[in-house]
This record gives C-alpha cells, structure tokens and sequence, in this order.
C-alpha cells in the first residue's frame, strides 16, 4: 500500500482555489466541529496556539472522516519536529519565518527520506504508514508531501524570488501580521503600504510557477486576494469566529 494521495497538492498545482480556516483554539472536539464546515483546508497551528504533538495528532484523528485538508504549522523548522509531524500521518506542513533560499532547501530535504533528503526512516510504528501497514509509504511518501513556507518579513520579501523557485517547495505563504509589523505598521494589515508589498509579492509567487496563499480575517480582501492569483486562501479563525459571535449574541439582550 503506497502513501495516500494528497489532494491539497494537487490543487495547489493545478491552480484551483482552495478556502481554508486557521484553527487556534488547540481542541479536538473544536477541530471536529470545523471539519465540517465545507473548508477546503484547516490550520493546525502550532507557532501561537498551544498545540503540541498530541493536540496536532487528536486533531489529525478528529477531522480524517470529513473531506478535508489539514496544514500543521510547526513553531519552529526544526528537522526532528518535521520528522515527528510528518510521522503522525501530516501530508501538509507549514513552516513560518523563512527568509532565505536555502532555508527552503533544508526544509525540502527534512520532509525527504534519504536519499533524497534527511527525514528519519523509523515508520514502522507510525500512523502515516497506518502503523506499518502500508508496505509501500516509505517509497512514495515524497511525493505526496505538501511544503508550504510562510515568508513574513522584508527580509524575506528581499529573497522572495529564489524562495519560490527552490524545487520542493509547494507553496509559499504571506504572512501579513507580522509582514505589517517588520514593515512598521504594527497591527495595520490593510494599511497600503502593506497591501501594495502582498499584491507585489503574491505576483512574484506566481511567476515562479509556486502556489501563493495567505490569511485574512476580511471577507472583502480575501476576494481581492484571490483575483489577484492566490490559490490557498484562509478567510478566518475559530477564536475570532467564536469571540465575535459571543459578542453579538450577548449584546442582543443587552438592556439600554
């Protein structure tokens, strides 16, 4: 049995646009409940939610019954946390705070079973090879594994280009929030300044041939962001969805 098809992968090449949500609230039940939603791709997030390897895996388990996606953001690209995420079964993994081309190469190589690259070959009691039953996972994992790397800062922009280029790199992700700060616009996401280097740097994305993505939490913008070629786009948060419908629930019986 060879490694499962990853049909996020195949959208991002194709081009097709896939909608997606950020899940920060590090809870199974939480992930599950999203997994229904009708998303293309769900957020694990593990940079600044408190998910860790058995958060990310309860959530793995959660949303696997439901048609669709699931993206682990690891805090750190750290090789010998690839190496555990990818063996909990994740095909797709995003890897924040990249600014250099060979950054994305040693990613490329980490999420690779020799010879090819360094991911450690220990599968056999693993969930991604459905505890050794699939005889075939090692020899065809590769090439179902998605590598998203998130670029959010100048620097990174400066590097943009080669970034993009680097061969195994699937897809790579603008991160406003903390591109609109290194920039000195901190918490000004939509201010233009901002918007005018994301435009500039999903254009650049594109003409390396790589998938470009993005999160905002503004309906109107993620249109915007989509027409101008991004392909993976996440249009909102479980807490701010919660937060905000806490909010206005409670203000409907607020008394003037």
């Amino acid at each position: 049995m060879p490694a499962p098809k990853n049909p996020f992968k195949a959208a991002l090449k194709s081009g097709s646009p896939q909608i997606g949500l950020w899940m920060s609230l590090a809870d199974s039940y939480a992930a599950e409940i999203c997994a229904g939603a009708g998303f293309d791709w769900l957020v694990i997030d593990g940079e600044h939610s408190p998910n860790d390897l058995r958060s990310t895996l309860q959530a793995l388990q959660a949303i696997a019954a439901k048609p669709v996606n699931p993206v682990v953001r690891l805090p750190i690209g750290k090789e010998y946390l690839i190496k555990q995420v990818l063996d909990l079964g994740a095909q797709n993994i995003l890897v924040p705070m990249i600014e250099t081309a060979d950054q994305a190469r040693a990613l490329v190589r980490a999420v690779r079973y020799p010879p090819h690259g360094r991911r450690g070959v220990g599968a056999l009691g693993a969930r991604a090879t459905d505890f050794g039953r699939a005889t075939n996972y090692i020899s065809t994992a590769d090439e179902q594994i998605c590598l998203i790397v998130q670029v959010e800062s100048r620097a990174g922009l400066a590097q943009l280009d080669e970034i993009s280029a680097v061969e195994g790199v699937d897809g790579v992700f603008i991160g406003p929030a903390d591109l609109s700060t290194d920039m000195g616009f901190a918490g000004q996401t939509n201010a233009p300044e901002v918007l005018a280097a994301v435009y500039d740097a999903l254009a650049r994305i594109q003409a390396q041939d790589c998938a470009a993505g993005i999160l905002t939490i503004d309906t109107a913008q993620a249109q915007i962001f989509l027409d101008k070629g991004a392909v993976f786009v996440a249009v909102g948060m479980d807490v701010k969805i919660l937060v905000d419908g806490l909010k206005t629930l409670r203000k409907t019986f607020e008394t003037t």
